[in-house]
């Protein structure tokens, strides 16, 4: 996983465990709903997106959502790749646990939210591969 992005951020509380927990958390669950609605584009209709509370989510919430995510991974046969999801579930997890533990407040919840509506963008920037090395490259 490349979370080399997180360097580029200058915001404070994505430099944090915890942000980034939560920032990432938002970008599971985003990926999920957008997985749910399929070709349609509007993830407001994905029921994930429906179960959410923007700009009112406290930590408490969160772990519940993501504590649903091997449940959401079995009923939706949608979420592909399944198994990546999962990784980054866990890592997700571990940063969260890592984290201070204190309520998300405005910044969280910002940082879920960017998270969430870009989750397609952040997803596959995670993912991919290291570009080779281009010395050779003119």
């Amino acid at each position: 996983m490349n979370f080399g992005f997180f360097n580029e951020l200058t915001d404070q509380y994505l430099q944090t465990d915890q942000g980034q927990g939560v920032f990432l958390a938002g970008v599971v669950l985003g990926y999920i709903a957008k997985c749910q609605v399929g070709s349609e584009k509007d993830i407001k209709n994905s029921p994930l997106f429906k179960q959410i509370q923007f700009g009112r989510m406290d930590m408490k919430g969160l772990r519940r959502q993501m504590a649903r995510v091997p449940q959401l991974l079995a009923a939706y046969d949608g979420v592909k790749p399944s198994h990546l999801v999962s990784a980054l579930a866990a890592e997700t997890g571990k940063k969260i646990l890592s984290g201070n533990g204190t309520d998300l407040g405005i910044e969280g919840n910002f940082a879920f939210t960017v998270g969430f509506m870009n989750a397609n963008e952040y997803f596959w920037k995670i993912f991919r591969k290291e570009k080779e090395d281009e010395g050779d490259v003119i």
